[in-house]
C-alpha cells in the first residue's frame, strides 16, 4: 500500500479540524473547558489510528479503523460545539469533553476497582454458565431428549434471570453470590439453546461419514458434532455475555456497594453527571472489549471454516 492510501484519510482531517476548533474558536461556556485534556484525548486516538495505518498490512483493517475514527472525531467535534463553544446544552448535564477526561483521570483508581469487581462477577458466572455446552451436547445427541429439552430450555430461558434476585438474596449469603447466580442463569440458557440448535443442524453427511469410519460415540461428539456446532454455540455465548453485562449493571444499581453499575447509580443520585457520563462510557468500553475478546476466541476456534 502507498503512503497516500495509508495516511490520507478523512479521519485525520477531522482530527485536525477538531484541534483547530478547540484552539481558535472562542468558548461560549463559563465553566473551565480544560481543552488540553480534550486535545490530549483526541491525540491518543489519532496516534492509535496512525499506528494502525503504518503497521497494518491489511487494507480492510485500515479502512475499518479509520472509518471508526471518523465516527469518533465527528462525535467529539459535535459534543464540543454543543458544550464548550456554543453552550447549547446545560453544562451540568452535558459537561465539556475536557472536563470528562479530567474527571476520568482523577477517578482512575476508583474506576479500576469497580471494573475489577464487575469483571470478577462476570467471569465467575459466565464460566459457570458455559457448562451449558456439555449439557447441550449430551441432551441433543438423543433426538427424543433433544426435542423436549429444547422446549424446556426455551421456556426457562425466556424468564428474565433478574427476577430470581429476591430468592437469591433469601438463600445466598452475599450480594456477590446472588450476582454470580444471575450471570450464570443469563449465560447458561442461551449457551444451552445454542448448543442444542447447533447439534440439530449438523450436516447429516458428516454423521454418516463418522459411522462409515466406525467412530465411537464419544469421538463423534468431540471430533465431529462439537466442531460443527461451534458457530451456534458462539451465538449463544455472545448473547449470554451481552445479557450478563446488562443484568449485572442493573443488579449493581439496585443493591451493590461496588462495580460499574454502582459507580453510575451512586453519582447520579448525588447529581454528579460528569462522573455519571464517565461511568456510562467506561461500561461501553468494557462491554466492547469483552465481546471483542470472545470474538477473537471464536475466530481462532473457527479458523478452519475460512
Amino acid at each position: 500500500m502507498t503512503i497516500k492510501e495509508r495516511f490520507l484519510r478523512y479521519a485525520h482531517l477531522l482530527f485536525i479540524i477538531f484541534v483547530l476548533t478547540e484552539l481558535f474558536l472562542p468558548d461560549g461556556t463559563r465553566r473551565a473547558p480544560l481543552i488540553n485534556y480534550a486535545i490530549g484525548f483526541a491525540s491518543v486516538i489519532e496516534i492509535m489510528l496512525l499506528a494502525v495505518s503504518a503497521l497494518s498490512g491489511c487494507r480492510k483493517r485500515i479502512v475499518m479503523f479509520t472509518d471508526l475514527g471518523i465516527v469518533i472525531f465527528t462525535v467529539l467535534l459535535v459534543w464540543e460545539l454543543m458544550t464548550t463553544k456554543f453552550n447549547l446544552v446545560k453544562p451540568i448535564l452535558f459537561p465539556p469533553l475536557g472536563v470528562l477526561v479530567h474527571q476520568f483521570i482523577e477517578d482512575i483508581p476508583e474506576i479500576a476497582n469497580n471494573i475489577v469487581s464487575s469483571l470478577g462477577i462476570i467471569i465467575q458466572g459466565y464460566v459457570l454458565g458455559l457448562i451449558g455446552i456439555p449439557v447441550g451436547l449430551f441432551l441433543a445427541t438423543d433426538k427424543r431428549i433433544s426435542s423436549i429439552s429444547g422446549h424446556i430450555a426455551g421456556f426457562l430461558g425466556a424468564i428474565p434471570p433478574i427476577v430470581y434476585i429476591p430468592y437469591g438474596i433469601a438463600l445466598l449469603p452475599t450480594f456477590r453470590s446472588v450476582s454470580v447466580l444471575v450471570i450464570f442463569l443469563a449465560t447458561f440458557w442461551p449457551v444451552l439453546m445454542g448448543t442444542i440448535s447447533g447439534v440439530n443442524h449438523v450436516d447429516k453427511r458428516l454423521l454418516d461419514s463418522a459411522k462409515v469410519l466406525n467412530l465411537s460415540r464419544t469421538s463423534t461428539i468431540f471430533h465431529v458434532v462439537l466442531p460443527a456446532s461451534l458457530t451456534q454455540i458462539f451465538v449463544g455465548a455472545n448473547l449470554g455475555l451481552c445479557i450478563s453485562f446488562i443484568l449485572l449493571t442493573s443488579a449493581e444499581m439496585i443493591g451493590a456497594r461496588a462495580g460499574l453499575g454502582f459507580y453510575v447509580k451512586n453519582y447520579s443520585d448525588l447529581g454528579d453527571y460528569t462522573r455519571t457520563i464517565v461511568g456510562i462510557m467506561i461500561i461501553g468500553v468494557v462491554v466492547v472489549a469483552s465481546t471483542w475478546g470472545v470474538s477473537l476466541i471464536q475466530k481462532r476456534l473457527l479458523r478452519w471454516q475460512s
